[in-house]
Order: C-alpha cells, then sequence, then structure tokens
C-alpha cells in the first residue's frame, strides 16, 4: 500500500507538471519552438522502478530465506529514480527546447510555483497520516515512546521535515521521507532551474556524473532495507541507516 502510495505521488506530479505539454505528437523537423510532446513513457518508467520496491515490501512476508530476502529487498537503488523522473519533468516543462533558458511564465513567482507542487500531494499526506495516527501511536505505546519523542515525530511527520533528521526519518508512514526530501526539492528547483538550464550539454554531463557519484554513496553504504528494517529477519542484527538516510 506505501508502496502503491509512493508510485500514485510519482505520477500524479508526473502528470501536474506535463500539464502544458502538447496533446498531439510533432515531429523534430515540423516542430517549433516550445512545442512539446508529452511523455507518455513516464508511467512505464515509474513502473519499472516501483515494481521491484513492491517486490521488496512483499518478500518479507513470503520467505524467511536470508539469501532470497537479501536478493528482492535491494529496493532502496530504485528511489533515485524518481527523483530523477520528477527533476527531468520539472526542468522539460519549465525551461524551453532548443534554448538555454527557462520559461519565466512558470517560473516568475518560485513561491506560486513551490506551493503548487507542495499542495499536489501535501493533502493527501494529512489526510493519510490522520487515519492512520491511531496506529503510529499505538507502535509508540508498545515500544514505550515518551510522550515528547512521540510528539516530536509527529510534528516531523506532518510538517514534512523528517528527511531533515536521519535518526527520524523512517518514523510513521516511512515512505513520506521522500515528501519531505521532494518538498525542500521543490524549493531550491527555481534557481537551480536558471542555473542548469544555462549549461552546455558537457556541463549537464559532468553535473550528472557527480550527482550519480554522490547518489552512490548510499547504495554502497546500504543496498538493502533488510538489515535495518525487520528486526525478526535481519542478516546482520538490526542497524541505524544514518549514511543511507542523510545521502538519499
Amino acid at each position: 500500500i506505501r508502496s502503491g502510495r509512493r508510485f500514485s505521488s510519482a505520477r500524479s506530479s508526473a502528470m501536474a507538471n506535463t500539464e502544458q505539454v502538447a496533446q498531439k505528437d510533432a515531429d523534430a523537423k515540423g516542430a517549433r519552438p516550445g512545442n512539446k510532446q508529452r511523455l507518455d513513457y513516464v508511467d512505464g518508467c515509474c513502473f519499472a522502478l516501483v515494481l521491484p520496491i513492491i517486490l521488496a515490501h512483499s518478500a518479507r512476508f513470503g520467505t524467511t530465506n536470508k539469501t532470497l530476502l537479501k536478493l528482492l529487498s535491494q529496493d532502496n537503488i530504485m528511489v533515485g529514480g524518481f527523483f530523477a523522473i520528477m527533476g527531468y519533468i520539472t526542468a522539460y516543462s519549465s525551461t524551453k527546447i532548443g534554448e538555454r533558458k527557462v520559461d519565466e511564465r512558470k517560473l516568475a513567482n518560485p513561491e506560486a510555483f513551490f506551493w503548487g507542487r507542495v499542495f499536489s500531494y501535501y493533502p493527501l499526506h494529512v489526510l493519510v497520516s490522520t487515519i492512520f495516527a491511531p496506529m503510529f501511536l499505538a507502535v509508540e505505546r508498545y515500544y514505550n515512546t515518551s510522550l515528547t519523542k512521540t510528539s516530536f515525530r509527529a510534528f516531523l511527520n506532518y510538517s514534512l521535515l523528517q528527511a531533515w533528521f536521519p535518526k527520524e526519518a523512517n518514523v510513521w508512514n516511512q515512505p513520506a521521507w521522500f515528501l519531505s526530501a521532494l518538498t525542500f526539492s521543490n524549493l531550491a528547483m527555481p534557481t537551480i532551474l536558471r542555473r542548469t538550464a544555462a549549461l552546455s550539454k558537457l556541463g549537464l554531463q559532468k553535473l550528472f556524473g557527480a550527482m550519480t557519484a554522490v547518489s552512490m554513496l548510499q547504495k554502497l553504504s546500504f543496498s538493502n532495507t533488510t538489515n535495518f528494517h525487520e528486526h525478526n529477519i535481519a542478516l546482520k542484527g538490526p542497524e541505524t541507516p544514518l549514511i543511507w538516510n542523510m545521502t538519499r
């Protein structure tokens, strides 16, 4: 269910960001500058990314074989793909084709840009968090978590600040850390888009290489979630994924 919500959120954001894309196909020769094709393949990319995540979340209930669990729980290497897709769609819909410029109509008001994207997913986040709050609170009570710490975790969840606290990034609705990180990505996006839009092809390739190198830190540190999510079938015993949470 959590993976499904992540897929739905990713798909909704992608569709929202491609809202202005032209509906009819145009070949490269006849296309005018700014005439963009609809990116229908985004759904297929999201499916390819979310399928291993769904399998990883389900495998732990189907087997206790450690080798099989380790093979099927490599879902964290897929998460970065969602950020790559969201960044690509945002850049595609907010810059001009054939020019090293942004579309000023969409970035003239950074505040409106930010809140427009945040409120495409925040209301649903609040609704889901509130519906399942009794369950989250029951778990906190079961583990004798103090009222102060429980309140702090609730605050992080509803304010989408959990991604900035590595030890608390996975509390309550764990996939919500993605929304937390995405929120601050959206905050910086108007400035980043102006910088990256001015880069040459070589400059973009160098930037992509640098970002890929940073992303590899998380993948080499913790590629599977079993070590710190499943106490009863942990491969090496429970661990605290601080590097994993900071780099992702």
